[in-house]
C-alpha cells in the first residue's frame, strides 16, 4: 500500500535522513548546517509549498540536495534577516547607525 501524504507529515520519520545530510554538509566544511535549516531549504527552494509526495520521494529529495541549493537559501534568508546591516556593520567595524 503506498501512503501519500504532505511533505510536512514526514519530517519526523526523515530526521535520520536530514541528520545524516548535515553531517555529510558538516564533511565538505559547512559545519553550521543542520537538520532544520536543511528541512526548511527543503520547503522554500525545492518544493515551494507542502506537495503531496510518497516517503521514498521526500528521503530522495533530502539525499539529491546540493550545496548550491543550500548555499542559495542561506543567501536569500541572509538578506531577509532584519539585523543585515548590523551584520554588515560588525564585519567592517563601522557603527549601523551612522547609515
Amino acid at each position: 500500500m503506498e501512503v501519500i501524504q504532505k511533505a510536512s507529515e514526514w519530517k519526523e520519520m526523515v530526521d535520520p535522513a536530514l541528520e545524516s545530510k548535515a553531517g555529510e554538509f558538516h564533511l565538505m566544511g559547512y559545519e553550521k548546517a543542520t537538520g532544520e535549516d536543511i528541512w526548511k531549504c527543503l520547503v522554500q527552494k525545492v518544493w515551494k509549498r507542502d506537495p503531496d509526495m510518497r516517503l521514498y520521494e521526500v528521503v530522495s529529495d533530502i539525499f539529491h540536495l546540493s550545496t548550491n541549493i543550500y548555499l542559495s537559501y542561506l543567501t536569500v534568508n541572509a538578506y531577509k534577516d532584519d539585523d543585515l546591516m548590523a551584520s554588515i556593520a560588525a564585519l567592517t567595524g563601522e557603527d549601523a547607525r551612522e547609515n
